[in-house]
């Protein structure tokens, strides 16, 4: 019996561990992806000059990642994905503005030239890429936002639940000590009629062993 007991309990913390190595490993696989995606973007030679104060950020959030308590995982692995892709869009859009740079100073050039047409186009192509870089921005400010709001909802969620069980746990007290006062109006209940019982019993026996009654004598001359 100890044996299989042993055995068993040796089960359950291998099962334990390996869940836990499961969990660690996950966890490590998506820090490393992180990681190793915000180093090709710090070490291309074209984008990694750019962008610094976004690659800043996105490896503070990958360390939040990796600091993160199992509840709070789902949402700071999702802020860190939307730093990194930040990053690099920063960094692309800033080599774009340098290019665009370089467009408008080729612009003036064609300007100079006489080339209308040349330079509307390159005006057409800067705003087309402040727009896109803009909408960036907004959709990462929303991403972040949807977020917050996942998170209070999950702990709005907790707190729910943690009131539900108290709120259980209330009712449960409450039935029990009913129920204790029903059992104790039953027992006394019980008592009160085993009580007139037995009394109507003795006045049923005590009537019946009483002697008849005596009958009076005739007197004379009736």
């Amino acid at each position: 019996m100890k044996k299989r007991l042993a055995t068993a309990l040796a089960g359950l913390v291998l099962g334990f561990a390996a869940s836990a190595a499961v969990h660690a490993a996950k966890d490590d696989l998506d820090v490393s992806r992180l990681s190793r995606n915000l180093d090709q973007l710090a070490n291309d030679p074209s984008l990694g000059a750019y962008a610094q104060a976004e690659q800043a950020r996105a490896r503070d959030a990958i360390s939040r990642l990796a600091q993160a308590r199992s509840r709070d995982r789902a949402h700071a692995l999702y802020l860190a994905e939307r730093q990194v892709d930040l990053a690099r869009a920063s960094a692309q859009f800033q080599v774009t503005q340098l290019k665009l740079t370089q467009l408008d100073r080729e612009h003036d050039q064609i300007v100079l030239e006489g080339s209308q047409r040349d330079a509307e186009a390159a005006r057409r192509e800067l705003e087309r890429q402040r727009m896109q870089y803009q909408l960036m921005q907004e959709e990462a400010a929303r991403l972040q936002q949807q977020g917050q709001e996942a998170s209070q909802a999950a702990d709005q969620a907790r707190n729910e639940a943690d009131q539900a069980r108290k709120l259980a746990a209330a009712q449960s007290k409450v039935a029990n000590a009913a129920k204790r006062e029903a059992e104790l109006a039953a027992q006394a209940a019980r008592a009160l009629r085993s009580q007139v019982q037995g009394g109507d019993s003795t006045s049923t026996s005590d009537d019946s062993s009483a002697p008849p009654p005596k009958k009076k004598k005739k007197t004379q001359g009736n």
